[in-house]
């Protein structure tokens, strides 16, 4: 498949029949290319993966991210090729290794090694002698540190770096190369109140800033410590999350573009505070907008 440039990353855990299908109409609609969604505790990602595509006719679904203790290696490959199979190549997956507490406290695995684990799953999904046919592989991983960016570059299509700016994005490009898929994923929240841009940040922001991968990650980009506790600092917040006008939230996006994304999706925060999906933003930097 051709990966555009443009798509929209959502949570899709709390959202009923009737919202899923609306949303990804309207993602559709808006003439967006991609529509990424997480698997935490809710969906089960590959079932919201094929009612995604079910109701869509051109958008391309994306599992962002797809976690790799859900399911073995083969099922993840037969889910990747069934999908594609029946709804015309238009499925990526996205795979990553999730976190400590929800891989041991919700699932009850042992959580190994990142990398190690990531690289043998790879390799299993390879092996796997899957009856159903895909058309292509996409395939992409989540991937924040130099390590497992380049396990992306050398075993899949591409990465998928979640809560990063474009200075990360400069270096993962280094390391991902021209052939790769460099999927950035931007939060943004289209208000000009500073104080409701960061109220809003620092409630999205305030469960990964307790995740030692993200915080690591943070850390090597330049943040400190103290910037991470609490709300987090203002530099924290505005470097997360793009707010203010819709052309001051294209120019980050334009940032990312610039330091080498080959596509970017945004994450539409509601300046209600609300987990509903900002639809004046979304319209408002739609690609044909």
């Amino acid at each position: 498949m051709k990966m555009g440039k443009h798509g929209v990353w959502f949570p899709t855990h709390s959202l009923d029949r009737a919202e899923l299908a609306k949303l990804a109409q309207g993602v559709e609609r808006l003439k967006y290319d991609v529509f990424w969604y997480p698997e935490s505790t809710g969906h089960e990602s590959l079932s919201v993966g094929g009612f995604l595509l079910g109701e869509t006719d051109k958008l391309a679904v994306a599992s962002g991210i797809a976690n790799i203790y859900a399911r073995d290696a083969f099922s993840a490959m037969a889910g990747h090729n069934t999908l594609n199979a029946l709804y015309g190549d238009r499925f990526v997956l996205g795979l990553g290794v999730s976190h400590v507490p929800l891989v041991e406290g919700r699932r009850g695995h042992r959580y190994g090694k990142p990398l190690g684990t990531m690289r043998a799953y790879l390799d299993a999904m390879a092996a796997a002698d899957v009856a159903v046919k895909a058309p292509g592989r996409n395939l992409v991983l989540a991937a924040l540190g130099p390590k497992m960016l380049a396990l992306s570059r050398d075993k899949t299509d591409g990465a998928l770096p979640y809560n990063v700016t474009p200075e990360h994005t400069v270096e993962a490009k280094a390391i991902l190369g021209r052939d790769r898929w460099l999927c950035v994923e931007q939060m943004v929240c289209l208000t000009g109140d500073a104080g409701t841009a960061r109220q809003v940040a620092g409630k999205t922001l305030a469960r990964y800033m307790v995740m030692p991968n993200y915080r690591n990650n943070w850390l090597r980009l330049g943040f400190g410590e103290d910037e991470m506790t609490g709300r987090g600092s203002d530099r924290f917040l505005d470097a997360m999350v793009a707010w203010g006008s819709a052309a001051t939230i294209r120019a980050r996006v334009k940032a990312h573009f610039d330091a080498g994304a080959t596509h970017v999706c945004i994450q539409p925060l509601n300046p209600d505070g609300s987990a509903a999906p900002d639809w004046k933003a979304l319209e408002a930097l739609a690609p044909a907008a």
